[in-house]
């Protein structure tokens, strides 16, 4: 009886930090929808442009490097590995169409949102767990100032605007990447891989992804926004936040990618 007082106690401890994750969860998406979008309207100063710029900089200047390293990386990559098997059928010349298609498609989006969570969104988590730590926003809801305005709705904003850019980017430099090896390890024509690069592309490739890369950029700047503000103790505190702010984003894109790609092919055919 003893145990099974203790198991059934557990699972309501378990259940009741549910939906108080839950309650707090949508409590930050109703301030930042509030303070992003209805506070203008009733003429209230919600986003900070200083701290918006800062964000752009840091979310998009400062990933430049590692996002085309990435790109061009992935780009080769998949060139090479298709290549393997196309020239098995003789059809090594569409080589550039694979690596088009799935660089805007899916790899794109996918990569560069994974890298974004673990740089941008690591850092996002750890510096608002760090003022949460320090007391720092306590001190300002105890000023009657709202945290939303200087922490969430600068950082999310940041991100919608900075993750399509870079998802654009990744499109460029990881067809540069599978145009390099095609052309000069592949000896495929110049013109001829080009051909194949961009007439496989269609509208759609390009606006699924961006698509993709704008819900991605709201679950990464919702997950680490949420983990930074509920982290509890000191720096083991921190820690533990920006390790499950980066595996909750990237297990979230994951999942969140595989749904729209399904709606994009029976939706939209």
């Amino acid at each position: 009886m003893v145990h099974l007082s203790s198991f059934l106690g557990a699972i309501g401890k378990q259940t009741h930090e549910f939906f108080a994750q839950i309650a707090r969860l949508s409590e930050l998406i109703r301030s930042f929808l509030y303070w992003g979008f209805l506070a203008p309207i009733e003429g209230k100063k919600s986003l900070r442009r200083e701290l918006f710029a800062k964000q752009l900089v840091f979310i998009g200047n400062e990933s430049l490097f590692i996002v085309c390293l990435v790109s061009a990386s992935v780009g080769a990559v998949l060139a090479l590995q298709a290549a393997y098997q196309l020239r098995q059928f003789g059809a090594l010349l569409y080589t550039g169409s694979l690596v088009s298609v799935s660089m805007t498609r899916e790899l794109g989006p996918v990569i560069t949102a994974i890298v974004i969570a673990g740089r941008v969104g690591a850092s996002i988590t750890a510096e608002l767990g760090t003022m949460k730590v320090q007391e720092e926003i306590d001190a300002l809801i105890t000023m009657g100032i709202p945290a939303a305005p200087f922490l969430v709705v600068p950082r999310i904003f940041g991100l919608v605007v900075m993750l399509p850019c870079l998802t654009i980017l990744s499109y460029a430099v990881g067809m540069i990447g599978g145009y390099l090896v095609g052309v000069v390890g592949l000896h495929i024509n110049s013109d001829l891989y080009l051909h194949g690069n961009f007439s496989a592309l269609v509208p759609k490739d390009m606006w699924t992804g961006l698509a993709k890369s704008f819900v991605f950029s709201l679950i990464i700047g919702v997950i680490a926004c949420y983990e930074g503000l509920s982290v509890k103790g000191g720096a083991d505190g921190v820690g533990r936040a920006t390790t499950q702010s980066v595996v909750l984003s990237i297990i979230s894109i994951i999942v969140a990618d595989g749904i729209f790609t399904a709606i994009f092919y029976y939706v939209f055919p």
